[in-house]
């Protein structure tokens, strides 16, 4: 049956260019829709300009001096000395990192205008439910009226009231890329992905790094196996952890930093990141107006396709509290594109996100966890295989990770996976793709792997878990 629905007709409008946002908006275009978006810093919003994309930039640099000072297990010195002369100029690093979020940025930016999209650099806020108020970066204020409304207008960081950021001293995570050289001594407050993503970087760029966390381990939320491994290499490496501590405060002194804990010690080092979560930009949006819903902590109340409580209105990404990922963001805008211009959806299914901590090794993650297992909410088999198990990783001196797979009882249906190694990002990529298309272990084993590669890790773990018909 063919559609007689007008998309010309309808006029979209989205607040907020993040992933969720200009992905949401191409997806629109693309079905002639009229799609205005708006957006009071540069396209892409923070994962482009301050989170993922100048994050992950910083984390390369590291991860290759990383693999310098690990060259001596291959065989390679350097000639001046037993260990590597490498030095990191903090100034090009954090220069090619805004370079390539600016660059990004400009993509974007082209892309939208090449699909027709209509581009306002301000801020917009809602004032009934079909109506929003602009004010652009000129000053110039008026309303637009909208047949359905976007709202992809992210997080920004927590911040400690007790520890208010200098962006010279003290530090949220959108600050770092200020910084003139590497901080000799940088105390890291909480343990999350980004705290342990940054410890894990600026340890590879040769800081002295602190690791502050109030819970009994690095990366509580996740796989315990893969924090296990992380806190190996950090102690292998110099990073200090101190478990169940509490940050209360920070103060800058003369020279650096000090941090109290909530039992009363102190630490000091020359720099603090304050890495405590996020906080929806949800306040003065005018949501309560239109009757959005919102829950306790500020985040818009979504369902799986990413409609609010009011019908017309959807939101995407950070903003929504489901899953802080850029992958999750954009994935929540194309659905939210689809269900109202009435094309094919499949529902966000967070059971199935593939999800990467990077770290050196990285962690990546998806489908059911092992907590799931032993709670008895699936029931299933897991079987783990070190990469030190690996000819591939044994080949690169790689000593640090594992792949594990679970797998549901008799017809080892594969549900769910972790990769800790070098780029686990790429090669959880098969484990995911075995998820969404229901697979079993038996089709990931009998699937041809290079020998030898790290993926063909991925191969010997499956055929652990064959069950004999």
């Amino acid at each position: 049956m063919t559609s007689t629905v007008n998309y010309a007709s309808q006029r979209i409008v989205i607040l907020g260019a993040g992933p969720g946002g200009y992905e949401a908006a191409l997806v629109a275009a693309s079905s002639n829709a009229d799609v205005t978006i708006i957006e009071r810093n540069a396209l892409g919003g923070s994962a482009v300009l301050t989170d993922v994309v100048p994050s992950k930039t910083l984390i390369a640099t590291a991860d290759m001096m990383t693999r310098f000072s690990d060259a001596g297990r291959l065989g390679i010195e350097n000639t001046k000395g037993k260990a590597p002369q490498l030095q990191v100029d903090m100034n090009r690093v954090n220069s090619r990192v805004l370079d390539l979020a600016h660059q990004q940025s400009a993509d974007i930016k082209r892309a939208l205008a090449s699909a027709g999209v209509k581009i306002i650099s301000g801020t917009g806020k809602l004032t009934g439910p079909h109506t929003v108020a602009v004010t652009d970066n000129t000053g110039l204020e008026y309303d637009l009226h909208a047949d359905f409304i976007l709202l992809s207008v992210g997080t920004h960081p927590r911040e400690m009231a007790t520890g208010q950021p200098d962006g010279e001293r003290i530090l949220t995570w959108t600050q770092l890329y200020n910084l003139r050289e590497v901080p000799r001594e940088l105390i890291v407050i909480g343990s999350g992905v980004t705290g342990a993503e940054f410890a894990s970087a600026y340890n590879g760029l040769g800081s002295q790094v602190t690791l502050i966390s109030s819970r009994d381990r690095v990366l509580p939320g996740e796989d315990e196996d893969a924090a296990r491994v992380l806190e190996d290499v950090f102690e292998r490496r110099g990073v200090r952890v101190m478990p169940r501590s509490r940050a209360s405060a920070v103060e800058r002194t003369d020279d650096g930093v000090v941090v109290t804990l909530s039992d009363g010690r102190k630490v000091s080092g020359t720099h603090c990141l304050v890495a405590i979560g996020s906080i929806p930009n949800t306040e003065g949006l005018g949501l309560e107006t239109a009757g959005v819903e919102t829950n306790e902590s500020g985040y818009v109340v979504v369902d799986a396709v990413s409609r609010t409580s009011v019908p017309h209105i959807y939101a995407a990404g950070d903003c929504t509290g489901v899953y802080p990922l850029a992958s999750v963001a954009a994935m929540q805008g194309r659905i939210a594109m689809a269900h109202l211009l009435g094309d094919t959806v499949h529902p966000l299914r967070t059971d199935r996100v593939a999800a990467n901590i990077f770290t050196t090794p990285e962690i990546a993650t998806v489908g059911i966890s092992e907590k799931d297992l032993a709670a008895g909410v699936y029931r299933g088999e897991a079987v783990m295989l070190p990469l030190t198990t690996n000819p591939r990783a044994k080949m690169m001196a790689f000593q640090d990770g594992f792949v594990k797979i679970f797998a549901r009882k008799h017809s080892g249906t594969v549900i769910g996976g972790v990769v800790v190694g070098p780029r686990a990002s790429e090669l959880i990529y098969p484990i995911a793709l075995a998820i969404e298309k229901k697979l079993t272990v038996d089709d990931l084993a009998a699937t041809f792997a290079v020998y030898p590669s790290l993926s063909e890790a991925i191969s010997t773990a499956s055929r652990q878990l064959h069950t004999r018909v």
